[in-house]
């Protein structure tokens, strides 16, 4: 069953990971899908491996004229949008008192304000009836240690989520939120490694890291009208990680960093 037939897609952070992942499974559903992400190269070559009805649009999201560009060009090609998924993210490791202000900006600029500005122009070009899914994170809700900038900006999106559904509900538009878990992507490959990638486990109940197929199963029901009843909410797609305790990150990368040095 094609669930999004008709529909016309646009991903950010299309790429790699988690983007990537949500891109491919929406074509397969029979969708048209617009791949936007920084890397030129990378979203030409995904688009190509999609085939027909996929477009690629290389833009930074924190540029709002390369973006809204981007997304004028996926209404060019396809039609109004129906549907917007929001997953470009960066991430990086320091405590607050050694965190540089630049790289605080360059975090909550992309994870945040990518956000922002991606909801405000494709929301300019999106019919009734129309789905917006933002990836946020389990860190918007679960704090960790040296990850200030990403907690900070993930617990904005899940908050702009829910601004954004109560604004845009009158015109028949969802807008609700994903916060994965750990999940094994590029961006999460410096903490897949042993002995942490072991501790993660330990603190998941269903006892494996997520794939991005999982976040991509999610955000495929909140994009089809099997969810047509449901705005303004975060659902947490993390096989129970919430429940438990998280890595002490600090400790774990000093630990690893002083017995380099020996």
């Amino acid at each position: 069953m094609n669930r999004l037939a008709g529909r016309n897609a646009v991903v950010t952070g299309a790429a790699s990971g988690i983007g990537w992942e949500i891109a491919r499974l929406f074509h397969a559903e029979g969708a048209d899908v617009t791949l936007i992400d920084f890397n030129a190269e990378s979203v030409r070559k995904r688009a190509a491996e999609l085939g027909e009805r996929a477009l690629a649009q290389p833009a930074d999201v924190t540029d709002e004229d390369q973006l809204a560009a981007g997304i004028e060009a996926a209404v060019a090609a396809f039609g109004p949008v129906h549907i917007g998924v929001n997953s470009a993210g960066v991430g990086a490791l320091a405590p607050i008192a050694e965190l540089a202000a630049s790289e605080w900006r360059r975090i909550v600029e992309v994870c945040l304000t990518g956000v922002f500005l991606s909801i405000k122009h494709e929301a300019r070009h999106m019919s009734e009836g129309g789905s917006i899914v933002n990836i946020a994170s389990l860190n918007a809700r679960q704090p960790a240690e040296g990850f200030a900038a990403y907690c900070a900006a993930k617990a904005g999106v899940e908050m702009l989520t829910k601004v954004a559904a109560m604004e845009l509900g009158a015109r028949g538009v969802r807008v609700n939120a994903l916060a994965p878990g750990l999940v094994d992507t590029p961006l999460s490959k410096a903490f897949t490694g042993s002995p942490l990638r072991r501790e993660f486990v330990a603190n998941i109940p269903l006892g494996r890291i997520g794939e991005p197929a999982d976040v991509a199963a999610a955000a495929l029901f909140l994009a089809s009208a099997e969810s047509s009843w449901v705005t303004g909410d975060t659902l947490v797609v993390d096989g129970g990680q919430h429940t438990k305790r998280y890595p002490e990150l600090i400790k774990h990368f000093r630990r690893g960093e002083r017995g380099r040095r020996r």
